[in-house]
This record gives structure tokens, sequence and C-alpha cells, in this order.
């Protein structure tokens, strides 16, 4: 039993002796008392104040009077306007100390056969470019959401939508026989990814200046950009492809090929994975034939042009187009398919989609006509949008070819905090310098990105982000390894062993912050806050390191006081360790 409840119950007991009021213990809520007043827990009174028809002052003297003669883990009170500050028994947060430090799994709970099973969705790329940054903060986002649902207790299937196939994947292939001269990988020293995002470039070079071209010709721009020579043939292109044109085909397998492998290494380095990959090339008839079947049953419409729409004015909402009128498709019809194959393929009680804000209109869309098709799960889909992240110059473009690749991002990250650590790691074999780097690097980029509300758009500084001493990765990461080298010099920390010795104000405070880690983990699967994992590490490893400049540790002579920190240090590291693995973090064990 928590802290929190037992207060709770206790209050409830207080109102009912005190007033005779009959509250439920379930709405009194402590919250942690402000730095700026003694105490742990407070206690909230105005609304109580009708049953005890007394002041603000008067009834939470009385309340913290009762609580004091009756609940054992109450030591003290003082009372600020309406607020009662509580303070908490020493004794009381020594057996919550022993308490965390005997169970390896605190704040963590397992699935069971029983348990909800929550298919995620996040990486989304087209095969027509490498990952960039913004697909960085929607990779770190779903696998720290897979990994939070987990720690819930969820059944939890990572998943990705491979945009293998439409006009776009078009442009890099039309580009690469027109202006390749047969490169591959092995034959430049390129990634794949990369290679092919180099011909994507190519191919929205050469279209813009057709485009100029025509415009000079006295053609309007949107005139222009329908005649142009380059789009056209792309636009065939996806034709025959749809159609099953071998040597389009065979072409589009070999590019894609080389954009796998890319994208699998990049994948690795991130630390991400997943448990199912979904093509859109094998999505899309199911797509198509759900939405074909939709006109027999009323719930789609055929043009005079061919094209296939949904009116959804009922639903206050636009006519939206699902098949154009050469009967290739759109992304909704992709969507609308893979849904399908997935409720075939896994019993899912919940489906998140990790994409972001600009999407919003597409997922509402997409809940409706699942719905309309008939199936029941359509308006349960959640759809986890998350704002744009950009850098001090601006946004990116993948077309003009401006934006942060992930790769060079990754490569960036650890080579910084090489060189700010260079100090640091000098007594270390070169080998595990480099590991500590790659750690502290990766670290930093995870952090910086998941640390803010994923709902708020977000400017990435990479300077920044590796600090040492702001609210950083680093900055835990430095923690971790500190508390490590502390429990190295003393022989090791028995986590069985149980300190007899009372806490200190400040130690009270330090175990209270770890014996709040359940409820943070709760809170950010309910919310989908990863955010708010990532503050309350922080916020755990600076009072510990306020803490360990405040009070000796190795030094202490008293055994029981140094028996006690030790294993409070032990603690907070492994909490913090737990904590970022959410985040899909590693600590170093030294630094």
């Amino acid at each position: 039993m928590t802290i929190e409840s037992i207060i709770s119950g206790a209050v409830s007991k207080a109102l009912k002796a005190l007033y005779g009021a009959d509250v439920d213990a379930g709405t009194i809520v402590p919250q942690a008392t402000r730095k700026e007043f003694e105490g742990n827990l407070t206690i909230v009174v105005f609304p109580y104040l009708k049953a005890s028809h007394k002041s603000p002052e008067a009834t939470a003297t009385e309340i913290g009077e009762w609580l004091v003669a009756n609940e054992p883990a109450v030591s003290k009170f003082n009372v600020v306007k309406g607020f009662l500050n509580i303070s908490v028994n020493p004794s009381f947060w020594l057996e919550v100390l022993h308490e965390i430090a005997e169970d390896p799994d605190y704040g963590i709970t397992k699935a069971d056969e029983d348990s909800e099973l929550v298919m995620v969705e996040y990486s989304s790329p087209n095969t027509n470019k490498p990952l960039h940054l913004g697909h960085v903060r929607n990779n770190l986002l779903g696998y720290s959401l897979s990994r939070i649902l987990q720690a819930n207790g969820k059944k939890v299937v990572k998943t990705n939508i491979v945009n293998d196939r439409g006009i776009h994947i078009c442009k890099s292939m039309l580009a690469w026989q027109k202006w390749g001269n047969g490169a591959t990988p092995e034959s430049t020293g390129k990634k794949g990814d990369h290679l092919i995002g180099d011909f994507y470039v190519e191919f929205d070079k050469h279209y813009k200046q057709e485009v100029a071209e025509l415009m000079e010709k006295g053609l309007t721009k949107e005139e222009a950009e329908a005649q142009s020579p380059l789009m056209l043939e792309a636009r065939e292109m996806l034709r025959k492809w749809e159609a099953g044109d071998e040597e389009v085909r065979n072409l589009w397998k070999t590019m894609n090929g080389w954009v796998y492998e890319g994208f699998d290494e990049t994948y690795k380095k991130m630390g991400v994975d997943f448990d199912k990959i979904y093509y859109e090339s094998d999505t899309y008839l199911e797509g198509k034939d759900l939405v074909l079947g939709g006109i027999e049953k009323g719930i789609m419409y055929r043009k005079d042009d061919g094209s296939v729409w949904a009116d959804l004015t009922p639903d206050g909402l636009d006519h939206k187009l699902l098949l154009r009128a050469d009967g290739t498709s759109v992304y909704m019809t992709q969507d609308i398919g893979t849904a399908k194959l997935r409720y075939q393929d896994y019993p899912i009680d919940k489906m998140i989609y990790v994409v972001g804000n600009e999407q919003n209109y597409h997922f509402q869309v997409l809940s409706l006509l699942l719905d309309k098709l008939g199936f029941k799960w359509g308006k349960d889909l959640t759809h986890f949008s998350y704002g744009m992240v950009e850098l001090p110059e601006g946004k990116m473009k993948s077309r003009e070819g401006t934006v942060v690749d992930a790769d060079d991002l990754m490569d960036q990250m650890i080579e910084s905090a090489r060189e700010t650590s260079a100090e640091r790691f000098a007594d270390m074999p070169a080998e595990e310098a480099a590991e500590v780097s790659r750690m502290v690097g990766l670290g930093a980029l995870k952090y910086f990105l998941l640390k803010v509300d994923p709902k708020k758009n977000m400017l990435f500084n990479p300077k920044e982000s590796i600090d040492f001493n702001g609210n950083t990765g680093p900055f835990l990461q430095y923690t971790y390894a500190r508390i490590q080298s502390v429990i190295r010099r003393a022989g090791g920390v028995d986590m069985d062993s149980k300190p007899a010795s009372e806490p200190n104000e400040k130690e009270a405070t330090l175990i209270q912050k770890v014996a709040d880690f359940p409820a943070v983990v709760k809170e950010a699967g309910r919310t989908y806050s990863p955010a708010l994992i990532a503050n309350y590490c922080y916020d755990l490893a600076k009072e510990y390191n306020q803490f360990y400049h405040d009070y000796s540790i190795l030094k202490e002579e008293e055994e029981n006081k140094r028996a006690l920190r030790l294993l409070l240090s032990a603690v907070v590291a492994r909490t913090l360790k737990e904590g970022v693995s959410l985040l899909g973090m590693e600590m170093p064990e030294r630094m």
C-alpha cells in the first residue's frame, strides 16, 4: 500500500470521526508538498469546509491533530491557510525503502494471459528517401510508448507499415532510369536509402525546371504541372506498376531492396525494432476491394470520371477521394486494407497510430470509414498525434534535399559526445570510450526529443541536448554512473539488507521520490506520454545529486547510516535505469 493511499484512508476516517462526513478515500488525493514548505504530502481541505463549518485553518488543524493521534505513518503537520502539510514518520519511509529494494521489478507490471493486446504502429517510412529527424521523433515516441504500455501490463505488438508504392516511389525509379547510369549501393559506396533519396531529389530538380519552362511559354503553374512530361511519365509508371508490368516491378523490387537494407541499419543504430512489418504493396488491394464493396453498400460513390469517393458531410466532414480516376489508390485506401489485415492477424484490443498532427484529419476519416464498412473497432482506434520537430534553421523539405538525415544526425550526436567527454573518457580503453560515446550521444538525442510533451511542436538543438548539467540525457547517465562508482568503491550493495537507521528529511524526500515511480509509469501509460517518465527521471537525478552534495556516503562513520545511504543510492540507480529504459536509453556503468 502506498503512502498516498494510507493518508487518503486516514483523512477519510478523520472526516467521519470529526464531522460525521462520509467521504470516499478515493476522492482524497494527497499531493507532494511544495519544496518551500515543510512536509511530504499536502491535503487541500477546502472541499470539507461545509462538513466542518469552520475556517480552512481550523479545519486543517483539527484533521492534522487527528492524524498525528491516530495514524502511525504521520509524525507531525503544519497548516498554511487551507493546506494541510503532513510529515510522514521516518520509520515508515525506512519500511518503504526496504520494500522497494526487495522488488527488482518495482513500478513495472508484467502482462499475463488476460492482458489487453495493444498494437502500436510507428515509423511508416516511404521507400523513396532515407529516414530523417521527423522519423527519429516518430520512431522514438512509438518505441517508448510501446515500452511504457508493456510496463503497464499490456501485451504489445510493435508494427510498421512501409509505404513502398505510389507516385513518390515512381519518381525515384524514373530518375534512376534516366540519370542513374546503373548506380548501385555497392558501386557508389552509399547506403541504399541514401542513394534512392538522391534520385528523388534529382526528379524534383528536373520537374521544377520543366514546369518553369512551360510557364515561360504562357501556361499557368497548374497547367504546367499537369502537362510536365516527367510527371506524366511517373504517373504512367505507377499505372504500369499497378497493372503488374514485369519490368517496372523488377526495378521496384531491386530499388526497394536497397532501401530496406539501409532502413534496417538505421533502426538498429537507433535501437528500435518491430514485431511485424506490413507493406502497402500487400495491403492496398485489400483496401481497393473494401472500397469497391462500399459502392455496392451505398457507402461510397463513383464520379463520372471513374474516381471513387465517400460523402462524409453528414458527419461534419467533406467528400473524401478513395480511388483516383485511373483506378490507383490513395493512402486512405491502403490504411483501410492494412487495418483489416491486422485485425485478421491479431486479436487486437486497441490500435494506436503514432503519426504527426498534420494527419489528424486523415485519422478522423479512417475511423469513420472503418466504422461505416462494418468494422466495430473503427471508432476505437487511437491516433497518437504528435507535434513537428524543427531545427533552429527552420522546416525540412525532402524533395529539396534539405532534411536532417537520421544517420548523419546520430553520427553527429555520437561524435559530439566523444568530443565533449574526451577528458572524462581519457582513462578508458578506446573500445569502451567508443561504446560510452555511443550511449551518451544517442541518449542525448532520445531524451531531448522525448522530454517534451508529445503534442507540442519542438525545436531540436543538438548542442543543448549534449550538456551534462541541464535537463538532458547525459545528466541522467552521469548521475547513474556516479552512483555505480560509489557502489563499486563500497564493494557492492546487498539489496536484501535492512539498515536500521531512520532516514533524515533529505533521505525521506528521496525515498518518497522513488516511491512515486509506479504512479508515474501508470500515468504515462494512461496519457501516452513518455515526457512524464523523462521529467520524473530528471527530478529524481536532481534530487539525488543534491543529497550526494549534502551528505557523505562512503566516509559516513556510523555503519547504519552508511548502509542506508548505500541502499538508497542503489535503489535510485535502479529506478533511473528502469525509467530511461522506457525511453529506449542505455546507462553506461562509468563515465
